[in-house]
């Protein structure tokens, strides 16, 4: 058994790395204000010093908005725009008689190639939450994970229990009730943190025989997401990989993924041990009781069908 999880695009990287930046800076600016001023070449003015202290202040927001929301155009912009304001800071502080203005030039020089990084920053998001939703409906603070696991049966048995949704609750143990609404939709409800029922309507956008399955949440649905299951031939004829790829919300953000992952609800958490009682129940035929654990009702969406599944 494998699991890993997805990596970041590579703009929400170059994201999380500005935001660690803007945190250390801001660190900085608040605390040695009066000499972050003598480094860049400003004279030691009470005003001046004032200013860089607010700056701090600003690249702390800046950096805890990037980190709580790396695929957030919005933040880099607003780095965008106070780089801009520090240019016009530096250049109006080269003209104070006991500035250093070789200093300040460096300065200056170091936030024109910050503004660059953050430019490309910025767009780069833009862009990669167009295409996501292009290609099927982003959501706005989503959390992306992608789990695998290799079992040992034929590709053909592993799709069909995987394909007849009444299999599923058999492995996501906090799967209660599963009701087929027709037209490829159906409604679910699960258990999800601190033992709260959660119900939303799933539909079936994609199913290739023994290959993939994808599914989608309706509008409104308490749980709003979108994923897909693809079977592939494990090499040299070990059975069947199976990679389960998951978009979802939290209810409060990412700080409600926080949150439920101190209950034992984070859906991360979940697949990993509802992937390895899937293992075992299709090895094996059973799931030790040890293997108890949290279940992941995302997952279930994955279980619509066409026909309204198997018995």
């Amino acid at each position: 058994m494998h699991t890993y999880a997805q990596a970041r695009p590579s703009h929400e990287r170059l994201a999380a790395g500005l935001g660690w930046f803007s945190l250390a800076l801001g660190t900085a600016e608040l605390a040695a204000p009066r000499a972050m001023a003598r480094l860049i070449g400003i004279p030691d003015d009470p005003r001046l010093v004032n200013v860089v202290r607010a700056f701090g202040a600003r690249e702390l927001a800046s950096g805890l908005g990037l980190l709580a929301q790396p695929d957030h155009a919005e933040w880099a912009w607003s780095r965008v725009g106070g780089d801009a304001v520090d240019l016009a800071f530096l250049g109006s502080a080269a003209n104070e008689d006991s500035a250093n203005r070789q200093r300040v030039a460096l300065a200056a020089a170091a936030v024109a190639a910050v503004i660059a990084l953050d430019v490309i920053c910025a767009r780069g998001l833009q862009e990669e939450r167009a295409g996501r939703r292009a290609a099927g409906g982003h959501i706005e603070d989503e959390v992306s994970i992608e789990r695998a696991i290799t079992v040992t049966r034929p590709i053909e048995e592993v799709f069909a229990f995987w394909r007849g949704y009444a299999n599923l609750p058999r492995f996501m143990r906090h799967l209660t009730s599963v009701e087929t609404l027709g037209e490829n939709r159906t409604r679910w409800t699960a258990t999800g943190p601190a033992g709260v029922a959660v119900s939303w309507d799933a539909e079936t956008t994609v199913e290739r025989e023994n290959e993939w399955i994808a599914w989608r949440s309706l509008e409104n649905a308490d749980v709003c997401h979108h994923g897909s299951v693809r079977f592939r031939q494990a090499p040299g004829q070990r059975g069947t990989e199976v990679h389960v790829h998951l978009q979802y919300r939290p209810p409060a953000g990412r700080l409600g993924r926080g949150i439920a992952w101190l209950f034992g609800e984070e859906p991360g958490q979940q697949i990993k041990e509802d992937l390895r009682r899937f293992k075992q129940l299709l090895e094996t035929g059973e799931i030790p009781l040890a293997a108890a654990g949290g279940v992941s009702p995302e997952l279930v969406g994955a279980g619509a069908r066409r026909d309204g599944g198997d018995a």
